[in-house]
């Protein structure tokens, strides 16, 4: 078997934790979510809840990790031998697989934007809604574009972890936030940049209903991809000198901020346009956002071409460096348990996830009639691993870290042996007992009761 890599610098683990949190649940997902909740009211429990619930768990699966030094399975076994703790790790692993799956199908919808915009196909008062609904369900193509992404991750993966992981952290991350930031300055130029920002920033606590806040809840959970072990996973490889807490903070901030810099881009060029709606749903990004560039940039063809180009690279390099991560978490268990090659090991998981992503991906087409539980693949897994496998894993975490592993142990990773205040870690450590177990056990009893 291979040894274990690990991260080369502190930039190195900040950054690639940072590209594992940050993906298109920060740029698709949080503008529906936000589009669809009332604006900044949404955004203020938003925040509340990554400091108070989801940064809690964050510093709970780096305590496993870096105390284990091993794959989200075997991390259990090793700090509490004997017992059945490690039931989790396969979940986390399964969830991994699923996750990834159903995740391309959705990041190869972005690299066929990519492809349109770079070719100039997006523009000229088209009928986006067929466009995307025929390109989706088409039986090829989209698979296509799910095959290509599989392998940009798989290439990246089986490098390793500071060859592989690290460098492509390094560079894409600074990338993205540059392409970010150029974006928000076109988009606050615009005709209704006013309004859009005045949705995003005045709140209205009139929407905040209790299905509001439990969605507040849900994508605090879900943008910082915690509960399904891939940051158990990166935290393997943290030496001994990084310091916990702090860079789960460093990362909840970047989380957040690429979230809420998204809305800056979204939200003004939405309101730039009569007629177009900020809670258009999950169709805002592929739907909606073609048509805002249409006419935004009607007399500005050239600027148009620009900015659609830049928005759809900018969602494609948020989806590898989330993809990379979950395909981490299925790489590291096999290469481990069954003493593989990296290359080895991250093949069998690019195959695997080939043929569940194809299901997922045809679900939308030509196996729209298969259901299970009443869904396609592409909404079961997506339902299995958000309702339940990543709440169920934010439960365990918080239990086994609060209540299972020895206080002097968890201490000496959060204060560093004694390096870092003890009070911070003694804060952690009253959120991992006390709130985290229970917010989270709320939104698990919410998806299910919800469904």
């Amino acid at each position: 078997m291979e040894s274990r890599g690990r991260f080369g610098s502190r930039i190195g683990v900040v950054l690639a934790s940072a590209g594992s949190a940050v993906g298109l649940g920060n740029i698709w997902r949080f503008s529906t979510e936000v589009g669809r909740n009332g604006g900044a009211a949404f955004i203020l429990v938003y925040l509340l809840f990554v400091l108070f619930l989801a940064m809690p768990v964050l510093v709970g699966e780096f305590v496993i990790g870096r105390a284990s030094k091993a794959n989200t399975v075997d991390c259990y076994r090793r700090l509490a031998p004997g017992e059945r703790w490690h039931m989790m790790g396969y979940l986390s692993v399964l969830a991994g697989f699923m996750v990834l799956s159903f995740y391309s199908v959705v990041a190869g919808w972005t690299l066929h934007y990519s492809c349109s915009s770079l070719m100039g196909h997006i523009s000229g008062g088209l009928d986006h809604a067929v466009l995307f609904n025929s390109f989706v369900s088409h039986p090829f193509r989209p698979l296509a574009y799910l095959f290509v992404f599989l392998l940009l991750t798989h290439l990246v993966v089986s490098r390793g972890v500071q060859n592989g992981i690290e460098r492509f952290s390094k560079c894409m991350v600074p990338l993205l936030f540059i392409i970010i930031l150029i974006l928000v300055f076109c988009s606050l130029n615009m005709p209704g940049a006013r309004e859009g920002l005045r949705y995003l920033l005045q709140p209205d606590f009139s929407r905040l209903t209790t299905p509001v806040v439990l969605s507040a809840v849900g994508q605090a959970f879900f943008s910082l991809s915690v509960g399904i072990g891939c940051m158990v996973t990166y935290a393997s490889y943290f030496d001994g000198e990084t310091r916990l807490m702090s860079s789960a903070f460093k990362i909840c901030m970047i989380d957040t901020l690429v979230a809420v810099l998204s809305g800056f881009i979204i939200f003004p060029a939405v309101f730039s346009v009569d007629g177009i709606s900020a809670d258009a749903g999950p169709g805002l990004v592929f739907i909606t956002l073609p048509s805002v560039f249409d006419s935004a940039f009607s007399g500005l063809p050239v600027l148009g071409y620009c900015f659609s180009l830049l928005f759809y690279v900018l969602l494609l390099l948020a989806a590898l460096t989330s993809s990379i991560s979950m395909h981490e978490i299925c790489t590291a268990f096999i290469l481990e348990r069954f003493s593989l090659s990296r290359r080895w090991a991250a093949a069998i998981v690019t195959a695997v996830c080939i043929v569940l992503g194809s299901a997922c991906s045809l679900s939308f087409g030509a196996w729209s009639e298969v259901k299970i539980f009443g869904m396609g693949f592409f909404d079961l897994f997506d339902y299995a691993t958000a309702k339940f496998i990543m709440p169920l894993g934010g439960i365990v975490i918080s239990l086994f870290v609060g209540w299972r592993l020895e206080r002097r142990l968890v201490m000496d990773e959060l204060t560093n042996g004694g390096h870092v205040a003890r009070i911070s870690a003694r804060v952690v450590l009253f959120l991992l007992r006390w709130v985290a177990p229970v917010g989270v056990a709320i939104i698990f009893v919410n998806g299910l009761i919800g469904r």
